[in-house]
């Protein structure tokens, strides 16, 4: 079978030896500031960031251990099925999950089973990738998306760590930066044992660079249905009554003012509920909703019939958010932010999708929920408000789109049997 012996070990080519010594000589001592200056900000955990310079906060267990790694929020979810189907099969495993975002943290502290343990990522030097490694010793890692830092591979390949990288995702803007560096991209890529491309366009590019793609894996088309919170949920709907709620997914500024906009002229009937994907970015939300009777949920204020606006400034909601939704609007896909968020995440619990055109990082999955009468995009502003008002008009339309979208769904979970079938010889024996 394909992905079961590590690949050889690649020289590391002279732009990757420059990388390492000015990581050592400048990225090492500023590291600290650096990190303290963002957690004033909001952007750290204070009290953790040893972990970001590889000084673990909790003991390695006895036994083998595979390491699992993403970034931020989509990717650490997109990993959740993987890290609950190796749990499930291998409870000899301590699964040791990385992630390099506060958000990413505390959404996972919520979500992980019991018996996985949590470390922020090293910080790409080689003493904070040394002391991390040191200290976990790794058998196998599991490295989701675009996660290339160069020290980390590296480094834990000479280790002998048996890596796999999947749902892998290299953008056309992202091969423009590596062709001016294509020894060490190919020196990267060549440490993974298994590479599981997300989709076609990331297998050419990937391949242009002389990585070895055994198959394609997206993970973000593999999922359960979020979770929620029973009491809260029949709370809200209380507070709604009969009101249809349009809820805007994973916004990015100035998505909450167009969305706001956009259901405006559809009177008291409609509450619009914004999830944004930052909530620490609340008051600057909050301000542009001003023109609308905004109530905010960080604030722990009620729905009441005169609030147009419900602001979900909170993490780890979302799931109960769509339990409400009549139809959700992802966003990030109107710019000028653009690339889209998960359509699956709505489309599970059977809600219509709306987007914006802007949908590259989704590409392959938006045309397919299309086709399947699941979701529509839609060009701006205008159009959105339009559609808004003609499904919410049509609830058999819009029942239709939602089973539509968990039809779909469920038809994705198969690829995640495919992609275990290569990962497991990596796995130190049981």
């Amino acid at each position: 079978m394909m992905g079961q012996r590590p690949r050889p070990l690649s020289p590391r080519p002279f732009s990757l030896w420059a990388y390492r010594a000015a990581a050592s000589l400048f990225g090492a001592p500023l590291a600290r500031p650096l990190l303290e200056a963002r957690a004033r900000r909001g952007k750290e955990d204070p009290a953790r960031l040893g972990e970001r310079l590889g000084h673990a906060s909790a003991a390695r267990p006895d036994g083998p251990l595979v390491w699992l790694h993403a970034v931020s929020v989509g990717e650490s979810v997109s990993l959740l099925p993987l890290v609950d189907r190796l749990a499930a099969e291998r409870p000899d495993l301590t699964l040791l999950f990385t992630s390099g975002t506060r958000a990413s943290a505390e959404i996972l502290a919520r979500r992980l089973p019991a018996r996985v343990i949590h470390q922020y990522a090293p910080v790409d030097t080689p003493g904070a990738v040394a002391r991390f490694l040191g200290h976990w010793r790794p058998d196998a890692g599991v490295f989701a998306e675009s996660e290339l830092w160069p020290n980390l591979i590296l480094a834990a390949r000479q280790a002998g760590v048996r890596l796999a990288l999947v749902s892998a995702r290299m953008t056309e803007k992202a091969a423009r930066n590596w062709r001016a560096r294509p020894n060490a991209v190919r020196a990267m890529l060549a440490s993974f044992a298994v590479i599981l491309a997300q989709d076609a366009a990331t297998e050419r590019r990937l391949a242009g660079f002389g990585g070895k793609v055994d198959g394609q894996l997206n993970l973000k088309r593999i999922g359960d249905p979020l979770p929620f919170d029973d009491a809260e949920l029949a709370r809200l709907r209380a507070q709604i009554g009969e009101r249809r709620v349009v809820v805007a997914v994973s916004t990015h500024a100035p998505d909450e003012t167009l969305v706001a906009r956009a259901t405006a002229p559809l009177g008291p009937g409609v509450l619009t509920i914004i999830v944004p994907r930052h909530p620490e970015h609340r008051e600057a939300i909050a301000r542009n909703l001003a023109p609308w009777r905004t109530a905010r949920r960080s604030a722990g204020e009620p729905i009441e019939p005169a609030t147009a606006v419900y602001l979900a400034d909170t993490l780890s909601e979302l799931g109960l958010f769509l339990r409400l939704a009549d139809i959700a609007v992802v966003g990030k896909s109107f710019g000028p932010e653009t690339g889209g968020h998960n359509p699956l995440e709505p489309a599970r619990l059977g809600v219509g999708v709306l987007s914006g055109p802007a949908v590259d990082v989704f590409a392959d999955i938006y045309p397919e929920l299309v086709d399947a009468g699941a979701a529509r995009i839609v060009a701006d502003e205008a159009a959105l408000a339009a559609t808004l008002a003609e499904l919410l008009a049509d609830p058999p339309r819009l029942a239709a789109m939602g089973e539509a979208g968990r039809a779909y769904s469920a038809r994705q979970s198969g690829a995640l049997d495919a992609g275990l079938a290569l990962i497991r010889p990596l796995l130190p024996a049981a």
